[in-house]
């Protein structure tokens, strides 16, 4: 017979410890289960946590500390000012406290055996269930209390499960008896409190569902119900594509399909157990992840209707992985060998995680949060594998998995990830068998501040796609409101587009630059205290305007080139020549000679130009441009610091350019590094002061210490403005640790990036299988950085600024090259077509100053806004 009982009637939350903990949040919780009941019609079971802290400290007890009835009192104590805080009588929680204290006079107290263990991790649980239920009828709530342990029954014990998981780690039944929804509608009341992390033993006695079990009891009430949905609700809004902790940019993960979900749950993500999915998707019962302090926002949602979005979700970090790697002579040959060994492992208990093999090698992992990993239980391991293997532990060991659909179709995007993995010691690679993982197992000391700089490849790389609204949704800096936003371009101002349109008229492609934010940034600049003398790197752009105006404002010039140092002289007439720093690389000798005959400072880098030329330098005063053995930048091809970089005298040969310079009575009154480009990390400056201060002592005549420039621009909207105060706060502290020295930097793009656009008109717009190009009469020959660093300019219809962009196209350009492309996923109005004015943002660093005249086209003018 159909049952009568009506659909999706239920709907299950999950607080967890910090939502159950303060009054406020109580509140929260009553409001949001009646809100929630209402919504659908029907009610709210609401499962609880232990407050924040409690497990831990009934943890300690079970396991037999010595201060154990002092841990109880405190608890007590702690329990009786939450129930004043939440004007409540002792009274409400008098039998549960009895209970707690009558367990340590329990007669199994001192054998502590694992019945008694669980009775004891219980009491959290019923405790703050038995105060939230009292408080939210003291408030006129409709609730009930229950008990877990009536309805959660424990699964029987399976082969060589250890009697400690038989206990302390157990699976529930998922699908209850055909009366179980009717027994469980009888409840009197609109809303239900319960406790998550309990269950029934099948000796009648308490068994508890291990790590996360609050998550898996609300999955399992959810999955019996047939519920609506299970929504945990915690201190964050969701999954996100990182931890935040370690990645303020991490992004909000808005929808998830089950098997995403429990990947990244299982990889690493602390905010949903992995154990809690498998009831709900096997029910087919959507999941929710919300946050109690915002509830207004929409979390995380996990369902099986999400459609499936290919890329890379998220990437995590796991600690404490145990490796164990097992060696013998011909192991392939030996019939049933894996066998033999994996069942060692099932002996001790252990689950094993990834598995890595060769002809003669078999290594695999243990995570700890899934096994009872201890020194014994390995020793003992380690003892029995002997006898068919040679053995050896690695640890402690952190695994860094990339969550995602199809990890296979990505790999061809992953080149910054491989290389930066390349310079770690990997012990392991494994990628799963489903295609949604791929992870590596490094030293647990190599991965610390790896996630930031991996997160970042993966979108600049495409292989994270953060532009998908289905999946992704802000990033955790916006959500706190830590983020500090970008002024408002220059070229949005109505008078500067309409010039610009004017402009646009006269013929495209065409540079326009805007010298009033060329001074701004300059005067900023200017403010930070810490800095003597500041030079512009003209190669960012030598347009002699840009180079009066910065003259103006106090600045040297910085040139790597005769042309660059021509272009000065000939653009600021008159300029004193100690304003003027050659910095060449590999050049033709007769440049050296032109720039010590004008008398300017001269940067060497190598001490062959010293063995082959000593006529050309002797006497002279130089600077020292040193490579400090490390580097830094938004790219690879910006990096110029380390071995594989081609700037900069070793550190290792320093003395013998310092003996070769005392022959030559050569005075180096400035040494210099420039480690790269884009560097958002400000204490990359502060560890190059210290660095070259040390230097400049060795060599006794050092006055000035150049840190080179490399200052980040926001070229997109997901970019902050760099913080030229924390910057020059830095900078401050360890000049003061070397004050006999002067501070010396040499900017470009940081002067002159955002004064710059590329104007271009739309030439064709064009669908291809599904994709939409736009292109431009520029192409890669006007503006070179995208094909060359896949660098991020923001690009806007100038014609159509007014309306809303609403289509994602790819925006490329005339060259016939695949990498003439400016890029792809831009958000431009739907209506844009041939004859729009389109504007390139950000574009006054290395744009005019790389074109070129490839394919025989035209190079673009160059316009100047006063």
């Amino acid at each position: 017979m159909a049952s009568s009982r009506p659909v999706d009637r239920w709907i299950v939350l999950k607080f967890g410890g910090t939502s159950v903990s303060r009054r406020h949040r109580w509140n929260t919780i009553g409001d949001l289960a009646g809100k929630r009941a209402e919504e659908i019609g029907g009610r709210a079971l609401v499962v609880v946590s232990a407050l924040s802290g409690v497990t831990n400290e009934l943890t300690a007890i079970a396991e037999g500390a010595a201060d154990s009835a002092a841990r109880v009192d405190a608890l007590v104590t702690r329990h009786g000012a939450f129930l004043e805080e939440l004007e409540l009588g002792q009274e409400v929680l008098a039998e549960r406290l009895a209970a707690l204290r009558g367990l340590l006079q329990d007669p199994r107290a001192a054998g502590r055996p694992l019945d008694w263990q669980a009775e004891v991790l219980a009491q959290g649980e019923l405790l703050s269930s038995t105060l939230g239920a009292a408080y939210l009828r003291s408030r006129g709530l409709d609730v009930g209390w229950m008990d877990a342990r009536h309805w959660l029954q424990a699964l029987p014990p399976s082969p060589n499960q250890s009697a400690w998981s038989q206990r302390l780690s157990v699976n529930c039944q998922g699908q209850g008896g055909e009366d179980f929804g009717s027994r469980f509608d009888a409840q009197p009341t609109r809303l239900l409190v319960t406790q998550g992390f309990i269950a029934r033993h099948g000796d009648g006695g308490t068994a508890i569902l291990g790590r996360g079990g609050s998550d898996t009891s609300a999955a399992y009430f959810g999955a019996l119900l047939g519920a609506r949905g299970v929504e945990i609700w915690t201190d964050v809004p969701g999954m996100f594509s990182a931890n935040p902790k370690d990645v303020p940019d991490a992004r909000l993960l808005t929808r998830l399909d089950y098997y995403e979900a429990q990947e990244i749950a299982t990889t690493g993500a602390k905010v949903l157990h992995p154990r809690a999915i498998k009831p709900c998707r096997d029910a087919g019962v959507p999941m929710a992840i919300r946050d109690t302090g915002r509830p207004d926002m929409p979390g995380t949602r996990i369902d099986g209707s999400a459609e499936p979005v290919p890329g890379v979700k998220a990437i995590s970090r796991r600690n404490g992985i145990v490796l164990v790697s097992m060696e013998g002579i011909g192991m392939w040959q030996q019939v049933g060998f894996l066998a033999d060994v994996f069942a060692l492992f099932k002996q001790h208990g252990l689950s094993v995680d990834l598995i890595g093999s060769a002809e003669t090698n078999v290594t695999v992992s243990l995570d700890p949060s899934e096994n009872l990993v201890s020194t014994d239980v390995l020793a003992a391991l380690s003892a029995d594998l002997a006898q068919v293997c040679k053995v050896k532990v690695i640890v402690p060991c952190a695994a860094i998995t990339l969550v995602g659909r199809g990890m296979r179709s990505l790999l061809y995007k992953l080149s910054d990830v491989w290389a930066t993995f390349g310079r770690e010691r990997v012990h392991m690679i494994s990628q799963s068998s489903n295609d949604l993982n791929l992870t590596f197992v490094i030293d647990e000391a190599d991965a610390d501040g790896l996630l930031p700089i991996l997160h970042g490849e993966l979108i600049d790389s495409g292989a994270m796609p953060v532009y998908d609204a289905q999946v992704f949704g802000p990033r955790w800096r916006e959500i706190i409101g830590s983020v500090r936003p970008r002024a408002t371009p220059w070229w949005r101002a109505p008078a500067a587009r309409s010039r610009l349109l004017a402009l646009a008229a006269q013929g495209t492609p065409a540079y326009a630059y805007d010298l009033a934010t060329v001074r701004e940034r300059a005067r900023q600049l200017k403010a930070v205290a810490a800095i003597d003398r500041y030079f512009y790197a003209i190669k960012a752009n030598p347009h002699p305007h840009i180079l009066r105006a910065l003259a103006e404002e106090g600045f040297g010039l910085e040139c790597v080139s005769q042309g660059e140092l021509e272009r000065v002289f000939a653009a600021v007439p008159g300029i004193d020549p100690a304003q003027v720093l050659f910095t060449p690389s590999f050049a033709p000798i007769d440049e050296y000679r032109a720039a010590l005959a004008r008398g300017v400072n001269l940067t060497v880098d190598n001490v062959e130009l010293l063995q082959h030329w000593p006529e050309v330098f002797r006497g002279r005063a130089l600077w020292l441009r040193i490579d400090l053995g490390h580097g830094d930048g938004h790219h690879r091809k910006v990096n110029t610091g380390g071995k594989e970089a081609k700037f900069g005298l070793s550190a290792q040969r320093v003395e013998e350019f310092l003996e070769q310079a005392r022959a030559l009575d050569i005075r180096i009154g400035g040494i210099h590094a420039h480690l790269g480009s884009g560097v958002e990390n400000s204490g990359h400056w502060q560890q190059m002061v210290d660095e070259l201060a040390g230097f400049a002592r060795r060599i006794g005549s050092v006055e000035v210490l150049d840190i080179g420039g490399g200052l980040p621009v926001p070229y997109s909207d997901d970019d902050e403005p760099f913080d030229l105060d924390a910057w020059g706060r830095g900078l401050a502290a360890v000049k003061a640790v070397h004050p006999a020295f002067q501070l010396a930097i040499e900017p470009g793009r940081f002067l002159v990036a955002e004064c710059g656009v590329l104007l271009a008109h739309a030439t064709q717009v064009v669908e291809k299988d599904g994709a939409r190009r736009v292109g431009l009469d520029a192409g890669m020959n006007a503006l070179l950085r995208p094909a060359l660093y896949d660098a991020w300019h923001d690009i806007a219809n100038l014609s159509r600024l007014d309306q809303a962009c609403d289509a994602d196209v790819g925006v490329v350009g005339p060259i016939c090259e695949s990498s003439d492309v400016f890029a792809q996923r831009v958000k431009l109005p739907r209506a844009t077509a041939p004859g729009d004015v389109m504007l390139v943002a950000d574009a006054g660093a290395y744009g005019f100053s790389m074109a070129s005249t490839y394919n025989l086209r035209a190079l673009p003018r160059e316009e100047v806004l006063p």
